[in-house]
């Protein structure tokens, strides 16, 4: 079935659901591990809890701000099996709609601004366990979209939504305009996600760290993540490749953009995916990613860790057939394109990554010839951060926005390699 009719789209509008298009929706795809360690993953999750594999919990949380405490609270104590995942968010997403709702009805437009915010993103966790086409994921995307439209109805800043024409389909996102925006032109930064989050959690509902600094954002799907997929839009190296080019194309044609101070950010399999991208599109002026996935053909995060992983990157990149998928992720590799990178690039890395050994990233910083920083945070996982290199050290997401507008605004900088230690102390060394 073509995934395009699952979806219809709306002139200069981003595609949504077309809910009665769900005949014969394809089935997910099926990996050997998940399979035959389904039983050990549920007690694994309810051993470990629904962070098990990766502290979601935690990056969903931030920028819901304090107010969502509560729910992330009540959601762990819930979750112990696989199967409680998307139906706990589903609940805590429609109390939060249900709130939104209530408090517009009453004439309380910061308060439903909140909880729009706050149900879109309770409702895009809620996908997360549904890797396939059908009609729950579908519905869920839909009630996604429409709490976060509300939300920008309503937020303090100015947002759009966003279709990017590629290759006859669309790169969806939202345009944000920091707080206060009165003219002229300004730095952007293009935000990718990882594996598992979505374009709504990319900007967060206050304080957000690119906004604040005077920035725009560009907060996408790419090739493969999340509403992308309902598009019919894959990951391939090829779509991540020319996916530049689109993407800069349409920030340039923005008048509050400065076509001179374009960025890219992305975290986890966003690093992979914005290095790729930024090794072809020359228009970019500086890169800085976070919780590195940059093991040439992913080896470690596929076929040693959460059998998760591999199972929704397979539906990602539209395979059902593993075999055919082994053979594909042989392509995903930095290597013959990182090279090519030639402006400012900044890479922030956990000492101790279970997805992504560091030996790997560090190879790649040795083959660059960018001006670059790498930054390593002693004992750090995957996901930088909760340890005391982070907690007493710079705090990594808003030292990576301090570096990326001191770049875009053309400040100088050395290329070295940070180690950060257990009491915060950074060991600076040159790269040659």
């Amino acid at each position: 079935m073509d995934r395009r009719n699952l979806l219809r789209t709306a002139d200069a509008a981003p595609a949504m659901i077309a809910t009665t298009a769900l005949a014969g929706a394809p089935g997910e795809a099926v990996t050997r591990r998940y399979t035959e360690q389904r039983w050990a993953l549920d007690n694994v999750i309810r051993a470990n809890g629904i962070d098990w594999d990766q502290p979601r919990s935690i990056y969903l949380s931030s920028p819901c701000g304090p107010e969502a405490t509560a729910d992330f609270a009540a959601i762990r104590a819930r979750v112990q099996k696989m199967a409680d995942i998307g139906p706990a968010f589903e609940a805590t997403a429609k109390r939060r709609e249900a709130k939104a709702k209530t408090a517009e009805a009453e004439g309380r437009p910061i308060s439903a601004r909140d909880n729009w915010y706050m149900a879109a993103v309770h409702y895009g966790a809620a996908e997360w366990p549904y890797d396939d086409f059908g009609g729950p994921h579908l519905e869920l995307h839909r009630k996604k979209r429409d709490c976060f439209t509300n939300y920008a109805r309503l937020a303090d800043h100015r947002i759009e939504a966003v279709s990017v024409p590629f290759k006859g389909k669309s790169i969806p996102g939202w345009f944000h305009l920091p707080p206060g925006y009165t003219g002229g032109r300004i730095p952007v930064v293009i935000a990718i996600p990882g594996m598992d989050s979505f374009k709504e959690a990319s900007v967060a509902l206050s304080n957000d760290r690119w906004l604040a600094r005077g920035m725009a954002v560009l907060a996408i799907d790419g090739p493969g993540q999340y509403e992308a997929p309902l598009l019919g839009l894959f990951v391939s190296m090829q779509n991540w490749i020319d996916a530049g080019p689109a993407l800069v194309d349409w920030v340039i044609a923005r008048p509050e953009v400065d076509a001179k101070k374009i960025g890219v950010t992305g975290t986890s399999f966003g690093s992979f995916f914005g290095t790729i991208m930024t090794a072809h599109e020359p228009r970019i002026a500086a890169t800085a990613v976070m919780s590195t996935c940059l093991e040439p053909g992913c080896h470690t995060i596929f076929e040693e860790a959460s059998p998760t992983f591999k199972k929704r990157f397979m539906w990602m990149s539209n395979f059902t057939d593993e075999a055919k998928f082994d053979e594909f992720v042989k392509s995903l590799t930095w290597e013959g394109h990182a090279e090519k990178i030639a402006c400012p690039y900044m890479v922030v890395a956990g000492e101790a990554d279970e997805l992504s050994p560091l030996e790997f990233t560090e190879k790649m910083i040795g083959v660059m010839k960018a001006p670059r920083n790498l930054v390593i945070y002693a004992d750090s996982r995957h996901s930088v951060g909760g340890v005391p290199s982070a907690n007493l050290g710079p705090f990594p997401p808003t030292m990576m926005a301090d570096w990326m507008i001191a770049r875009l605004e053309g400040k100088p900088f050395a290329s070295e390699r940070w180690f950060v230690d257990g009491t915060g102390r950074i060991d600076k060394k040159a790269i040659g």
